[in-house]
């Protein structure tokens, strides 16, 4: 009897230590017993709970029912779900199997809840989760779907985009072509000095509205916000009061008075980009004369600081007009931004003046900024660092001083308007050069059969035959090298890589500035009167005119016998195996060949001092290579490099001997 009572007391202390619910359970499914945790969970007593139903305690009876079946059937159960009915539910798995008396028969079962809601919780979430995150990839493939649709709509925005701009761009600068040109003819003619002060304020205005031209309307740079500006001398005093003529018809209009005050302690001549500098000035004596019914315009410039080398000076723009609200004064520097709905309504303008200001500004390292008092008027100021200079300002190019030996050139304008050819043949005039005009690319093609020139001028848009069309013409089918300058007023990338794809050498934005049109005539014609000089040199054996020059290899090595003896045989036995190799490649329209052997043979040029005009052509080769264009302009330029190669060849051998038997002397 004493170890019976042993026997309950361990099996009682084993059945509450167990952290996990535990029941007892007869054969008609009645709780027979329990320990603390399962009171807990069902948040009653163990008196109460002894003698009732186990499947009364969930939310699933029959469920629960299954489990003690299952227990007495079987013999025992795993891993049973069920949630208990409590203040929260508690999912449980139930464990179990049946206990017997001495002689095996049984007595009832025992089972155990492992609690597992926090589980429970964890799966569901990861189901959630799952779901929805197959929901954010579906979300996210159908985003990337619209992202394509829209960038494909994007493209062809930017396409339309850029044609426009394009045609926009050269029905703008063609008036403007005229309008600059012109007033730069009459300023070489005399004039009385109040004249010339009109005429410059033109010019200057006229420039002020290219370069805005040049920034909304050149694709490239709305797209990538470049903006490139010069560095120029000029004299500051001078260009603001030729500016400021600009506006004096329309403030006597208003009868408004300008004052002008200007620091005498600013260096005469600096250097900048006086263009810029205008437009920005011009936007906001426009907005002062605009905004102003009575009173004064105010232009101030002053010197806030100089070192050595540079000078920081502050504009300013003061009038007495209508002013800005505070709030409104954040918005007044964006694009299409103005103080008010009703501005553009009484004054007219876009609200692009002053974001292009900003623009400008900010780009060159200064700052602007306005105070605004309505009903008194506002103050608009900027400032801008410019470096100092010792060197004269500017001009315009004087004709009379260019090379006398230049003024022999021919020069064949290909232009259909007017306006252009007239103001093209004044200046080709003034320069001293032989002109003839054709009215398209057609006609210049009959001409060019019939004379001679050494340079064309080709205007890109044209009737019957344009610039590009005319230019492959003479390129392909007259086999004609003769220079051709693009004359463009619409300067995208995307004209710039056609005018080189069709064989035009260079180009020239309308309306042409003088000295950059000289200069590059008489660069391109010059080169092309060397190169011609050059082949012929190559080819006549009788001239005496080296293609060699080694005293960049004298140099490095010193004029060490020895170390010039093994470069120059060094390039004596690898250069013609690379000349055929070239050969053979273009033969075979093996480009990859041709390539790879000019690839070789640039670096020698510089070494063996040969004309950079030869190194410029191999590059030529590699390049065409590369594209796969101009293949007819390829083949001559291959032959020249042949020539002058093996000229060097000859030129060096000579060159070794000389170097050998000066050694062999000394020796001796």
């Amino acid at each position: 009897m004493e170890k019976q009572t042993r026997e309950s007391q361990y099996a009682r202390s084993l059945i509450e230590a167990s952290l996990d619910p535990l029941i007892t359970i007869s054969k008609e499914g009645v709780i027979t017993d329990m320990n603390e945790a399962w009171a807990e969970i069902t948040g009653s007593v163990r008196e109460k709970l002894v003698g009732t139903n186990f499947d009364d305690y969930f939310t699933e009876p029959q469920k629960a029912r299954e489990v003690y079946l299952k227990v007495f059937a079987k013999g025992f159960v795993k891993n049973f779900p069920l949630t208990v009915i409590d203040g929260e539910l508690t999912y449980v798995l139930f464990n179990g199997s049946v206990y017997k008396d001495e002689k095996g028969n049984v007595l009832g079962a025992v089972v155990i809840a492992r609690v597992v809601t926090e589980q429970k919780r964890i799966e569901k979430e990861l189901t959630e989760a799952k779901v929805l995150a197959e929901l954010a990839a579906l979300i996210a493939e159908d985003a990337k779907s619209k992202a394509e649709s829209a960038t494909q709509t994007a493209v062809n925005a930017v396409k339309s985009k850029q044609q426009f701009l394009s045609n926009m761009s050269h029905e703008i600068r063609t008036p403007m072509n005229a309008i600059i040109g012109f007033t730069k003819v009459l300023l070489k003619t005399t004039l009385s000095a109040k004249q010339k002060e009109y005429l410059t304020a033109i010019k200057i205005s006229g420039d002020a509205l290219i370069v805005l031209i040049n920034d909304i309307l050149d694709l490239a740079k709305v797209d990538a916000g470049k903006m490139v500006f010069e560095q120029t001398p000029f004299k500051l005093a001078l260009s603001i009061s030729a500016m400021l003529h600009l506006f004096e018809t329309k403030i006597q209009e208003k009868n408004l008075f300008l004052v002008k005050k200007y620091d005498p302690n600013i260096p005469e001549v600096l250097v900048g980009d006086p263009v810029r500098l205008h437009q920005i000035i011009i936007n906001l004596l426009s907005n002062a004369v605009k905004f102003t019914t009575n009173g004064t315009i105010e232009v101030s410039i002053v010197l806030l600081s100089e070192n050595e080398t540079s000078v920081n000076i502050e504009f300013s723009v003061t009038d007495t007009g209508v002013g800005i609200e505070a709030d409104k004064i954040g918005q007044i520097f964006e694009n299409f931004q103005q103080a008010s709905s009703s501005t553009a309504r009484l004054y007219g303008g876009t609200g692009l003046g002053l974001a292009i200001a900003k623009q400008l500004v900010e780009n060159q390292g200064g700052t602007i900024g306005v105070k605004s008092t309505p009903a008194i008027g506002s103050v608009f100021s900027f400032t801008l660092s410019f470096d100092k200079t010792t060197a004269e300002a500017e001009m315009e190019a004087a004709i009379s001083d260019l090379d006398a030996e230049s003024k022999h050139i021919k020069v064949l304008v290909v232009e259909d308007m007017e306006l252009n050819q007239l103001l093209m043949k004044t200046i080709l005039d003034d320069f001293g050069f032989e002109r003839d005009i054709a009215e398209n690319g057609k006609i210049a093609i009959e001409k060019l059969k019939t004379k001679t020139y050494d340079i064309i001028l080709m205007d890109l848009q044209m009737p019957e035959m344009n610039g590009f069309e005319a230019t492959e013409y003479i390129r392909h089918t007259m086999k004609s090298k003769i220079p051709i300058i693009a004359l463009t007023a619409d300067v995208t990338t995307v004209d710039l890589a056609k005018c080189k794809s069709v064989g035009m050498n260079d180009y020239i934005a309308k309306p042409v500035a003088e000295r950059l049109l000289y200069s590059k005539i008489v660069g391109l014609v010059t080169k092309a009167d060397v190169m011609d000089t050059a082949k012929e040199e190559l080819v006549s054996p009788a001239n005496k005119i080296r293609c060699i020059d080694l005293n960049y290899l004298s140099q490095r090595t010193k004029s060490n016998p020895v170390l010039m003896v093994e470069i120059i045989t060094s390039y004596l036995e690898q250069t013609p195996p690379l000349i055929t190799a070239m050969k053979q490649g273009l033969n075979d329209k093996n480009w990859d060949s041709v390539h790879a052997a000019v690839h070789k043979m640039i670096p020698s040029f510089s070494i063996m001092g040969i004309s950079p005009d030869f190194e410029s052509m191999a590059k030529k080769i590699q390049e065409y290579a590369q594209t796969q264009q101009q293949m007819e302009v390829v083949q001559d330029l291959v032959m020249q490099i042949e020539n002058v190669c093996m000229q060097a060849c000859l030129e060096l051998k000579e060159e070794l001997n000389a170097i050998q038997t000066q050694t062999h002397e000394k020796r001796k």
